[in-house]
């Protein structure tokens, strides 16, 4: 198996982007990228996008952004895996320049969201429950996160202040970053005060409903030297998982099986242990979720996620910086965009780019990418050479 690395990376500022269609999101990002790695072609594309036939009426993406690329040659595939499809097709094509199938891989994430009213979406969003099960009984995305967080808060003493130092951590975040849908700050009180949504969840503990693109390419360790643009950034562990969809059917909805196991292969491959990561990108749609996701990476011990957050822990200048970016939370999450956007901001941290919210010394980072209620999960370990 041929070492991979990340060539070059791009995305677009997500947001609200009323004036953009889906092609023009994607092919901004994928323009980007390929300038950013100065490379003139590329061999095969993977498009991670979960829903866009409910949310635009859009389907063979594949097709789609080959063509609005003016690369409709080459091999074109759409990837879906809920929140998780852009996770995924970074995956998709670290495996095939992996396996020398191609040399050159363009992997991008898409979704166009606001097109949609908020009952809309929500609807869209759903469909990656389990139907039957949870959302034919009207159990929303943020209902299901709702019960993880009372049973965590039951189980482990989590307090509400704890879900919303999440919150205030990764908008303090994304105020330093360019890209960030939200580049505000945000207070304690304001978080507490907000509008409830699924007690105990409240507005300012969700993600938001965002437009928007990323992507990245990917091509092999030894023209990644050859080419000499950039510090050389290699794929290093890879692991994807599946749980079940259904809440009801986990033996504790508390700990994420998906996570816990997508990142014990990333770790096996790439040989590192979660006190050598420097810095992780993880899937906060909630706040709850990043409390649950830090204990199931093995950051911190089950139950202290919350305790740790409080403590600070994961701040920027924290023993373990999580959501340097800002998160889902702040910079936004166009679901199927998310997963290659953590790549973005991994690249960056690992060439000493990032700015303001750079991570003092970052060598080691890992990317978490989660569809649904953790139903599906990939990770993927970055290492600079």
């Amino acid at each position: 198996m041929r070492e991979v690395a990340v060539l070059g990376v791009g995305m677009v500022r997500f947001g609200e982007l009323w004036d953009r269609s889906l092609r023009d999101l994607f092919t901004e990002a994928a323009l980007a990228a390929i300038a950013d790695a100065g490379v003139d072609h590329v061999d095969s594309l993977y498009v991670g996008c979960m829903s866009s036939g409910l949310f635009n009426g859009q389907e063979h993406l594949g097709v789609l952004m080959a063509d609005s690329l003016g690369v409709s040659s080459i091999p074109a595939t759409r990837v879906e895996s809920a929140c998780a499809s852009g996770g995924v097709a970074v995956r998709q094509g670290f495996m095939e320049v992996a396996a020398g199938f191609s040399e050159i891989v363009l992997v991008g994430g898409v979704e166009k969201m606001t097109d949609l009213s908020t009952p809309e979406a929500t609807y869209a969003l759903s469909a990656a429950a389990d139907q039957e099960w949870e959302a034919f009984h009207g159990v929303t995305f943020p209902g299901l996160y709702a019960l993880i967080a009372r049973a965590h808060m039951e189980r482990y003493g989590t307090t509400r202040r704890q879900l919303a130092a999440v919150a205030v951590k990764n908008h303090a975040n994304g105020a330093k970053n360019p890209h960030a849908q939200f580049r505000r700050p945000i207070s304690i009180e304001a978080v507490l005060n907000s509008q409830m949504v699924a007690d105990p969840l409240r507005v300012l503990d969700c993600s938001p409903i965002s437009d928007g693109a990323a992507a990245a390419v990917l091509g092999s360790v030894e023209l990644a030297r050859k080419l000499g643009r950039h510090p050389v950034v290699k794929v290093t562990g890879s692991g994807q998982a599946t749980d079940t969809m259904a809440l009801h059917d986990r033996r504790n909805i508390t700990e994420l099986a998906a996570v816990a196991s997508a990142g014990q292969r990333a770790y096996a491959m790439a040989g590192r242990r979660p006190g050598e990561i420097d810095f992780a990108e993880v899937h906060d749609c909630f706040t709850i979720a990043e409390i649950c996701i830090i204990e199931a990476l093995g950051f911190v011990e089950q139950g202290r996620g919350g305790p740790a957050t409080e403590a600070g822990e994961t701040a920027l200048q924290g023993r373990i910086p999580i959501n340097p970016s800002g998160g889902l939370k702040a910079k936004g999450h166009p679901v199927g965009a998310t997963g290659v956007a953590q790549l973005h901001e991994a690249v960056l941290q690992l060439r000493g780019k990032a700015g303001e919210r750079q991570v003092p010394n970052a060598r080691i980072g890992l990317i978490q990418n989660m569809g649904g209620s953790g139903g599906s999960c990939v990770v993927h370990i970055l290492e600079t050479e």
